[in-house]
């Protein structure tokens, strides 16, 4: 949902853009504006769906823990499907991968609307997300395979700005369709309007997207694979469904074998690369102390910030009683302010680290001083008094995430370029399913009702601070840990 998404989406960087098989002028553009389609879906899906939940919720008699995974399934296969897509783009080529991976998760969002319970909206959800993350890598390959220079900067500068646009209309857009559709189905057509742009953005792939890209062989590594999934859905189904479940002895149980699957993958990934093969993970990559450090912030920073979406959503909604659209125009401050991203490069290149250390910093103040808003303004905050922190929480965002990819790769060797982009994608991906996983169990655990006047706005105000402050709790381990990064950016062809 970041700039960076739209690089670190692939595994790989075409060692040349081969010039006899990229279009050319306006139909090299065409192409692109296909792709960026392609990437305003699949982003747009991160923050749309937020505003949707209460609206699931009463629609499908959803449990929290349903909610949590409505989120967090798109976010972990979305992640999860990016390293592998990425080599089988490089392998047979990024046009069949676009097609196949946009036809999934159009089909996909189809299913999402029609769903008839929780388990299925679930399961399509998932589906959702293992179709974006298999499309997703061709966009910044495609930009890289059809333009050199300056307009291949412009592309990628195109490319910024349609994340940037999908990440603030998308709750406003969830709100204007629910209000328009209704109350009761307002919410299968947060998912239906992705068949529309789909059913267009399809065939003109297939007729405007290069297909004579040059092809690399590469290895695939499906235990690496199984045992990165395993670990993850064991550390996710505990936090997402302990909480409900009341903490039973199984919970622990899914933690330890988590661990254990984690230490087999790196068992693995040793051996696999030691003996010469192309694993999952690169060890030689996570042993850089600037590396394996950003991956962690990647994950630990979009934890703290995704799940913000969420935890208004819920209070906004389930507690105060407001409509889908009052919701998605009370976060707005936080989009526009993510449009600071557009002057982050210069303050990157002025400020060094500095940049990333004053985001996180705002980040962290303007999430503080939400929940202080909530506290002060309890039982019934407006989203006029939350706009200032909100916007601070946002300038801070749009200076973090824009130049992160570049301090996190600043010393990978230019032939990891794409499997280090492609780790710190599905680093970000992880840590949005962790964070609504997290964020999303702490909300409802401190969720307690007392009699008296406003009881559920109470409780719910009550249970959003607490859960702000875990955000809070997130972003500062995410400045600690950009001072394991390097000062500058040092200069390298790009």
């Amino acid at each position: 949902m970041t700039s960076q998404q739209g690089h670190a989406g692939n595994e790989h960087r075409p060692p040349a853009p081969p010039a006899a098989t990229a279009p050319s002028g306006g139909h090299g553009w065409r192409a692109v504006g296909v792709v960026l389609t392609g990437a305003f879906m699949a982003l747009l899906d991160t923050t749309i769906v937020t505003v949707a939940l209460p609206a699931i919720r009463s629609g499908l008699h959803a449990s929290p823990a349903t909610l949590e995974w409505v989120v967090s399934a798109y976010a972990l296969a979305y992640g999860l499907a990016l390293v592998p897509a990425g080599r089988a783009g490089d392998r047979f080529g990024h046009k069949p991968l676009f097609l196949i991976g946009l036809t999934v998760f159009t089909l996909a969002s189809l299913a999402c609307g029609l769903s008839r319970n929780q388990g299925e909206i679930v399961a399509a959800r998932a589906v959702q997300g293992i179709g974006a993350g298999i499309f997703y890598p061709a966009i910044s390959a495609t930009i890289q395979l059809t333009f050199t220079g300056a307009q291949r900067s412009k592309a990628f500068g195109a490319l910024g700005a349609t994340i940037g646009a999908s990440i603030a209309l998308g709750p406003v857009l969830g709100g204007l369709i629910i209000a328009g559709a209704g109350a009761s189905d307002g919410w299968r057509w947060v998912f239906l309007v992705n068949l529309l742009i789909g059913a267009a953005a399809v065939p003109a792939a297939a007729w405007l997207l290069p297909s004579g890209q040059s092809r690399v062989a590469r290895q695939f590594d499906p235990a690496g694979a199984a045992l990165l999934s395993a670990g993850l859905l064991l550390l996710l189904i505990p936090l997402v469904e302990g909480q409900q479940e009341n903490w039973p002895a199984w919970c622990y149980a899914c933690f330890g074998g988590c661990a254990v699957a984690f230490a087999l993958l790196a068992w693995h990934d040793i051996r696999a690369d030691r003996a010469g093969r192309d694993p999952l993970l690169k060890p030689g990559l996570l042993a850089q102390p600037s590396f394996s450090a950003g991956a962690v912030f990647a994950i630990v920073y979009f934890a703290g910030f995704t799940s913000v979406f969420f935890t208004i959503s819920i209070l906004w909604q389930s507690g105060l009683g407001r409509s889908a659209l009052m919701t998605g125009l009370v976060v707005v401050p936080f989009s526009f302010g993510s449009l600071s991203a557009a002057v982050s490069g210069r303050l990157s290149a002025l400020m060094g680290r500095m940049v990333l250390i004053t985001g996180c910093a705002m980040v962290g103040t303007g999430l503080a001083l939400t929940a202080l808003v909530v506290h002060l303004a309890a039982p019934v905050p407006s989203g006029w008094e939350l706009a200032g922190p909100l916007l601070l929480a946002g300038l801070g965002n749009g200076i973090v995430v824009a130049p992160n990819q570049d301090f996190v790769l600043a010393r990978v060797p230019s032939q990891d370029a794409g499997t280090a982009g492609a780790i710190l994608g599905t680093a970000q991906r992880v840590g949005s399913a962790v964070g609504i996983a997290v964020i999303g169990t702490v909300l409802f655990g401190s969720l307690h009702f007392r009699p008296g006047p406003d009881a559920v706005a109470v409780a719910f105000s009550h249970a959003a601070q607490v859960a702000l402050l875990a955000n809070v709790g997130f972003v500062v381990v995410a400045l600690i840990l950009v001072l394991a990064l390097p000062r500058q950016i040092p200069s390298r062809e790009r």
